[in-house]
């Protein structure tokens, strides 16, 4: 099969690779019929992210259809239609029967990346990531194996395009956890750092739950510019206010900040000179800058929800101004499998449409094309689809309410 592999830092290129086959009685075979570039898989395509190999196959956003299923497999058969999600797990742990399907304790045979592991298990394993994750193939493929098929496995329906539900085996979760981790709800101030796929669908999510003033900072114009179109957000450059933090807490009532922030950005922010040499001398996990502005700009007794993904230590963490403003903080990988059928009915009813932020379709065999346009910002690119076998999908039908802004 066809598949796009890793050959070093900004080197991916589509090979020919072994078909996959059924290891496990819980396996089964995926068909990949979309897949997606996601802002994490930049951070493996940058050689930003240890124990990553020659050869790895990328992606954790995809869906297809079931070619064949293990023995023990009984929530889905051949021929069914189904988004993965990206985290691998197993339903019955410790972790899993509270829902927090990302702690699963018992795919995952990397160590994870917790510097201070002790002897806790590491969390659940990732489709597509580095071995730290468990170095399961990912998605961006003809086949895949999916592991664990009667908990991870989302069945969709045939009367939505590949395009439309695609998202929920990711960043459209990623979203909602962040919103909801930050309480926004009706009436609510919410500031969203980074514009990029989980920013633009955090704002999506914000606004549909009834958020009043949305901010979003970024640094590229046609990101801002295509959030405040889309989703009605105050936007703010970075490159042209080098305190986002104030220009926020100024436009809220009583000038006391946001009711929570979301940070979209992660260990990759464009930080100080400072930081940059302490990330290339690996004595920092990378940038702090976005988690301190978000820490700022946030009023009293709010919530920072991190989405963004961190790893090891981080320069600057202003942990006594968290203190003194009595912050709640929520962060971590989503918990896909939990918010499945609730979006996919804000999808079903066009409450969501996830697919406007797609700014590229392109086929598999495009796809280290498809990784330099979404690494170097190129084309004004917000989100590449790509599919096997052909160069495009299909248009939706339409954009729904929050496809642009309807209020």
């Amino acid at each position: 099969m066809r598949a796009l592999t890793y050959h070093g830092a900004n080197d991916v290129k589509v090979d020919t690779v072994p078909d996959p086959v059924i290891l496990d009685s819980n396996d089964i075979i995926l068909r990949v019929t979309a897949t997606a570039i996601c802002g994490s898989d930049l951070h493996l395509y940058r050689g930003k992210i240890p124990t990553v190999e020659h050869g790895d196959i990328f992606g954790h956003e995809f869906m297809g259809i079931v070619e064949e299923a293990g023995s023990a497999v009984t929530a889905v058969q051949p021929g069914d239609r189904v988004v993965i999600p990206f985290v691998i797990a197993c339903g019955s742990c410790f972790f899993c029967e509270m829902d927090l399907f990302a702690a699963c304790e018992t795919t995952n045979t990397g160590r994870g990346a917790i510097i201070n592991k002790k002897s806790i298990p590491s969390g659940a394993a990732l489709f597509g990531f580095s071995h730290m994750y468990g170095g399961i193939p990912g998605g961006q493929a003809e086949y895949v194996r999916v592991p664990k098929a009667n908990t991870g496995p989302f069945k969709v329906p045939g009367t939505l395009s590949d395009e439309k539900v695609l998202f929920l085996s990711d960043i459209l979760p990623t979203a909602y956890q962040a919103v909801t981790n930050a309480g926004i709800g009706s009436g609510s101030s919410v500031a969203i750092f980074g514009a990029g796929p989980v920013g633009l669908l955090s704002a999506a999510c914000a606004r549909m739950l009834g958020a009043e003033q949305i901010f979003m900072v970024d640094h590229h114009p046609y990101r801002l510019a295509y959030a405040q179109k889309t989703y009605g957000v105050i936007p703010i450059n970075f490159d042209e206010d080098n305190d986002p933090a104030d220009t926020i807490i100024r436009q809220t009532k009583g000038m006391r900040g946001v009711d929570g922030v979301v940070d979209a950005v992660g260990f990759e922010a464009k930080g100080s000179t400072t930081e940059t040499v302490l990330a290339t001398l690996k004595l920092e996990g990378g940038s702090g800058k976005a988690l301190r502005q978000c820490i700022a700009a946030v009023r009293r007794g709010g919530t920072v929800s991190v989405p963004g993904v961190y790893s090891g230590f981080i320069h600057g963490f202003m942990f006594g101004d968290a203190f003194d403003k009595g912050l709640t903080f929520k962060m971590g990988q989503t918990h896909v499998q939990r918010f499945l059928p609730e979006l996919l009915e804000h999808i079903e009813t066009g409450r969501l449409a996830p697919e406007v932020i797609i700014s590229h379709r392109m086929s598999l065999e495009q796809a280290a094309e498809g990784y330099k346009m979404f690494d170097k910002k190129e084309d004004e690119c917000r989100k590449v689809i790509l599919t096997p076998g052909d160069a495009a999908i299909a248009l939706p039908d339409s954009d729904g309410p929050f496809g642009a802004l309807a209020s």
